[in-house]
């Protein structure tokens, strides 16, 4: 179901780093986490979006968010922006 709301985001931000810095600019209606993403990746993310009030859902694998996003490779976070 989440790999469904990334493909049709209208934009997202995928990674570590671009998930923080679009969460501190207040542009992410929702977070997506890997659950086989390791924990020391994902915890920033998760920790600032609780601070934050933003969802979080989890999903199973990285490789599977990767290709939601329309990428070749694994994506152990992926934001979701504000339409």
């Amino acid at each position: 179901m989440s790999y469904e709301k990334v493909k049709q985001a209208t934009k997202t931000f995928v990674g570590t780093k671009q998930a923080v810095k679009a969460i501190k600019a207040g542009q992410v209606k929702e977070i997506v986490v890997a659950q086989d993403a390791e924990e020391r990746i994902t915890q920033p993310v998760i920790a600032l979006a609780q601070e934050k009030g933003i969802p979080i859902s989890f999903v199973e694998s990285r490789k599977d968010l990767g290709k939601a996003c329309g990428i070749q490779v694994g994506a152990a976070v992926v934001a979701i922006a504000v339409d």
